[in-house]
């Protein structure tokens, strides 16, 4: 049984791993983003085999849906410049999705209700986005540190405060997503033990228990809402990066 509602986050080791003092068990969050990974792999797999149908089931229509929603974003975002990037924006999306959408299942585990997992893949996109535009404008990237028209007098100050906001899209990226996922769940366990007490306490409070439970419901509905809009949020966000990198907006 959880005893609390932040026991759900913790991570537990299912294979130890290590060498010296270096750790590298596979663990419940492990097991999750693979399983993830491996479910929509196995979904985009079986609705396109053979090309499709020429009349698509319903697995294949979500599955044309998402393709289509990611290229419009990346259209609308970053422009035909965008194009050789969507095999990495559509991925991201997905991975996001599905590691969302599983963790809303009863009993399982919510890999991006972890900062770790967050900021490893915000950092890491912001490394590659940089990446990306030093290879398009070479040293002329540092030109966005200085917006177009600024006064001479103030660029020392909006070096700064450009540089600062730059780096600091590491961190807000992925800390905007593991305290959505976090905050979401954490309400969910609180409201649903809260209403199983009433109900185990017998009486009126038995009764009364019906409120919590049918706002734990809408909660549940109002998390999936959540996980579709922060892989929603979490995308587009790395678009306009891109689009920033690219473009030099």
């Amino acid at each position: 049984m959880i005893s609390t509602p932040l026991e759900q986050f913790t991570i537990s080791s299912i294979i130890p791993l290590h060498i010296g003092n270096y750790y590298f068990s596979f663990t419940n969050s492990s097991l999750y983003i693979f399983l993830a990974i491996g479910t929509a792999g196995l979904l985009f797999h079986f609705v396109t085999q053979n090309g499709g149908f020429l009349v698509p089931s319903r697995w294949q229509s979500l599955v044309e849906m998402i393709y289509e929603f990611v290229r419009s974003l990346i259209q609308e975002q970053i422009g035909a410049k965008g194009r050789k990037y969507f095999p990495l924006v559509f991925t991201l999306f997905v991975f996001l999705l599905f590691t969302n959408l599983i963790g809303m299942i009863p009993y399982s585990f919510t890999a991006t209700s972890h900062l770790a997992v967050t900021f490893g893949l915000s950092l890491s996109l912001f490394i590659a986005i940089t990446i990306i535009g030093f290879q398009v404008h070479g040293l002329h990237f540092f030109s966005f540190l200085l917006p177009k028209g600024a006064p001479l007098i103030l660029a020392p100050l909006l070096v700064v405060l450009e540089l600062v906001s730059y780096s600091f899209r590491a961190i807000s990226l992925g800390v905007r997503l593991f305290a959505n996922m976090m905050a979401g769940h954490t309400l969910v366990k609180i409201l649903s033990g809260f209403a199983w007490t009433m109900l185990s306490v017998g009486g009126i409070l038995s009764v009364a228990s019906i409120l919590p439970f049918a706002v734990v419901f809408a909660l549940i509905g109002l998390e999936i809402g959540v996980a579709c809009l922060q892989a929603y949020v979490f995308t587009i966000l790395v678009c306009i990066y891109l689009n920033d990198a690219i473009n030099l907006h």
